[in-house]
């Protein structure tokens, strides 16, 4: 976790802050852009090395080419097509290819595969921008704006996901407290901090036993325990991410949407998905549910569009089959959930049913974290003997 270390307060997010500050408002986009493109070359070569540091240039390159981008034209779906191209070819490449060749050593083997920094929430800021342009949702922006946008170190390794209409009056708007935007932003990355070291840090004692030999050994109670340690420390970590990430922004008088509410509290799976990483679900929904037609085609279809998009989903968790796994496990809750909502209608108000399928939807949603969280050889056999006891 990169916002747990000494070098993004001292050397990034105080020096950059401050100097966005002092500086005027025609220079601010730059002093973002500027401090960004040095955060991806020292972290990307920490991480990644040499090749890691020059795929800055495949990320400059697209934020270049967006300058083609105006309403109706055909360069806005190049964009869409090379965004996707990229996060293929670097995330996917090994996956797919070795399903190609399933039955032989696969030639296509990448050896040197690396991820570059931050590459999947690059191609969802990209990829929206090109769409939302295409449509007319989105203005311009001048250069050094779309290069703040997408250069924004806060939000460039692991969101929340931004959209541009949203981050561009922000940009250009001074703020009007800077000391109230300071004490606020502090005070979000403070409970980040403590959120990822009092709660997702402590849960690695249990969650380190979620392998193969010690499940093997364990009983069902003790499956139960590591399962739900694992289930919160996925949420203190990255919900901590998102609140440094909120807070970091808040420095600059800026802000980014939020990524979760409460998650674990809903009373039914899709309203769990409301709640649980906000900006990624509404990304989405606009951009692959409702093209695929939403809601607004028959049942059937419906149903599909909500398998393909969770899909989807899982396959951007990682490229292995148990995130497709995870992912399809998702789809298939929300499926039985709008099929049941379309049998029973509203959802009863009382407090026995209320509480039960709070429950319910808490208990669905950790078993699926086996298939996150572990490959689908090991995650078997954790079913295994969490049903055989």
């Amino acid at each position: 976790m990169i916002f747990n270390t000494f070098v993004y307060y001292v050397l990034f997010l105080l020096p950059a802050a401050a100097l966005y500050r002092w500086v005027g408002a025609r220079s601010r986009p730059w002093v973002i852009a500027v401090s960004g493109c040095l955060f991806f070359v020292y972290f990307a070569y920490s991480l990644a090395g040499l090749p890691g540091t020059l795929c800055l240039g495949i990320f400059l390159w697209e934020a270049l080419t967006s300058r083609l981008y105006q309403q109706g034209s055909r360069w806005c779906l190049v964009g869409m097509l090379q965004s996707v191209l990229f996060l293929g070819i670097f995330k996917y490449w090994n996956f797919f290819s070795g399903i190609l060749f399933w039955r032989h050593a696969n030639p296509l083997h990448w050896r040197g595969a690396f991820l570059p920094l931050g590459i999947s929430f690059f191609t969802f800021e990209f990829y929206h921008y090109a769409f939302d342009r295409r449509a007319g949702r989105s203005e311009k922006g001048t250069l050094g704006e779309y290069l703040a946008f997408i250069l924004f170190f806060p939000t460039m390794v692991a969101g929340p996901i931004k959209r541009f209409q949203d981050f561009l009056p922000k940009l250009r708007a001074t703020p009007e407290d800077w000391q109230h935007d300071w004490e606020r932003g502090l005070t979000r990355i403070l409970t980040g901090l403590a959120k990822k070291f009092a709660i997702a840090d402590l849960m690695t004692a249990w969650t380190v036993h979620l392998n193969r030999h010690d499940i093997a050994l364990a009983d069902r109670p003790v499956l139960l325990l590591w399962l739900f340690a694992y289930g919160l420390q996925i949420y203190a970590d990255f919900s901590a991410y998102s609140d440094i990430a909120i807070g970091s922004a808040r420095l600059f008088g800026l802000g980014v949407p939020e990524n979760f509410n409460w998650p674990y509290g809903r009373r039914n799976i899709q309203s769990f998905w409301r709640c649980w990483h906000m900006s990624f679900t509404r990304w989405l929904i606009d951009y692959v549910f409702v093209p695929l037609g939403g809601s607004r085609v028959p049942l059937p279809r419906v149903c599909f569009n909500i398998l393909a998009v969770m899909l989807i989903c899982g396959l951007w968790h990682g490229a292995g089959w148990n995130f497709l796994a995870w992912g399809l496990w998702h789809g298939i809750l929300l499926v039985i959930h709008r099929l049941w909502r379309r049998v029973r209608g509203a959802p009863s108000t009382h407090a026995v049913p209320v509480l039960a399928s709070r429950a319910l939807t808490f208990l669905a949603v950790n078993a699926g974290w086996a298939l996150f969280c572990m490959d689908l050889s090991t995650a078997t056999l954790f079913y295994r003997r969490l049903l055989a006891g």
